[in-house]
């Protein structure tokens, strides 16, 4: 995105303070300001002595726009009385927001010459003639048409005709035969019962009678009666 259309015009710039900055002295407190730096223009927040980390200054500038230059470089250095002033921080300061919108109250972070954190500058930027400017956009890519993942797997219905429909007399289609049911012979879930074994032809009693034996007689004994008991005479 560019903005047009501002070459001359005023931009409304107030330093507030700045917030939790890299402390640059080792006993007393130190005394900050901040420096705005803006093609060939310069400005200068007053010191505040004994700021410390934590400076308020509510100092108001006036920035004379230029057509393309769209940042400012802000800077935080401690003012020393005999020695020279001790570097804090800076940053740079985009303008895209406040040219669009009017007005932007917003702290900015600041980095030491190693790169490492070294606070934040708090500032309050206005612009008046915000309702004036004409964005311009580049030429942006040309729309993507997503393929779909999945090919289509039905195709759509054919259109209907709006003639009215013509049925001929056909004869209904015969049906086709039944298939005949087919019968699966299912295995009993119980043991087959017990079968008899086929009939042996009976045998003859045992022992056999033994062909042309003679029968003998055997006689039975017969053996005296007992005697009677006898009376003994005293």
């Amino acid at each position: 995105m560019s903005v047009s259309g501002i070459h001359g015009q005023l931009l409304e710039i107030t330093v507030v303070g700045c917030n939790k900055l890299r402390n640059t002295e080792w006993i007393s407190r130190q005394d900050p300001y901040v420096c705005l730096d803006y093609a060939s223009s310069k400005h200068r927040t007053r010191t505040c002595y004994g700021g410390g980390k934590n400076p308020t200054f509510q100092d108001k500038f006036d920035i004379t726009l230029i057509e393309g230059l769209l940042d400012i470089n802000i800077t935080v250095w401690n003012s020393n009385k005999l020695t020279f002033d001790d570097f804090i921080g800076n940053g740079e300061v985009p303008f895209q927001g406040v040219l669009c919108q009017g007005y932007v109250d917003s702290c900015w972070p600041l980095q030491d010459r190693k790169g490492r954190n070294a606070g934040e500058v708090r500032l309050v930027m206005h612009y008046p003639n915000a309702k004036k400017l004409t964005t311009t956009y580049g030429p942006s890519a040309p729309q993507y048409a997503a393929t779909p993942l999945h090919p289509a797997l039905y195709s759509a219905p054919p259109r209907l005709s709006s003639h009215p429909l013509v049925m001929a007399n056909y004869p209904p289609p015969v049906p086709p035969p039944c298939p005949q049911p087919l019968y699966y012979h299912q295995p009993s879930p119980y043991h087959p019962a017990y079968q008899a074994s086929p009939s042996y032809p009976q045998q003859p009693a045992y022992p056999p009678a033994l062909p042309n034996v003679p029968q003998y007689y055997y006689p039975q004994d017969t053996y005296p009666p007992p005697p009677h008991p006898r009376h003994h005479m005293f």
